[in-house]
């Protein structure tokens, strides 16, 4: 018989919500409970997946084998690396981190510790990329156009950390790599950091 995988989320607004919702459908997953600092949130997502509240991160990591970090970019490195440091593996959202740095100090904790480290790069798996993953061979250019509506979530990281992320990842994940150059300019239009580039 195998062992059901106990996971936690951290962090459930916009995206933890979604992680704490699926992660109650997987039948190889048992979620233990979900943490947050907004208590009013965090009892509410955890009364709709039907789990416990954690107000203590402490307390969450003592009872799980992994965790979704679902907070904003700028704690990812803080929340992280005392989940890694408990033993606990962990899927970030992206980017892994504020700061190349940071991330780096990540993967080698991780790596330290023996734990898995895994950034959640969902485009890889949208259909329209599934479809197009065949199709692409040797381009010598390539232009990636990303728009939507302005959310003020994530804009605690500029938009080519928060958005443009997903572009580069695509571009190593169909084996495009290395990548030589990119051009992007940036400025900012509703907040203090860039949220609109190209």
């Amino acid at each position: 018989m195998t062992q059901s995988l106990r996971v936690g989320v951290i962090g459930v607004g916009h995206l933890g919500r979604h992680h704490a919702r699926i992660y109650g459908t997987l039948p190889s997953v048992t979620l233990v409970g979900v943490c947050d600092t907004d208590a009013s949130r965090g009892h509410l997502v955890a009364e709709e997946c039907g789990v416990a509240y954690f107000q203590d991160l402490d307390e969450l990591l003592s009872l799980v084998d992994a965790v979704s970090v679902a907070v904003p970019t700028s704690a990812h490195c803080v929340v992280v690396t005392t989940c890694l440091q408990r033993g606990c593996h962990v899927l970030v959202e992206k980017p892994i981190a504020g700061h190349v740095w940071e991330g780096e100090q990540l993967v080698e904790l991780a790596k330290v510790r023996g734990t898995i480290l895994q950034v959640g790069h969902i485009e890889r798996f949208n259909p329209i990329v599934e479809v197009m993953r065949p199709l692409v061979n040797q381009p010598g250019f390539i232009e990636c156009h990303r728009l939507s509506p302005f959310q003020p979530r994530g804009t605690d990281v500029d938009v080519v950390r928060d958005l443009m992320i997903h572009d580069l990842d695509l571009l190593l994940s169909l084996g495009l790599g290395p990548i030589l150059q990119v051009e992007a300019r940036g400025m900012p239009v509703f907040t203090d950091l860039a949220d609109i580039a190209n």
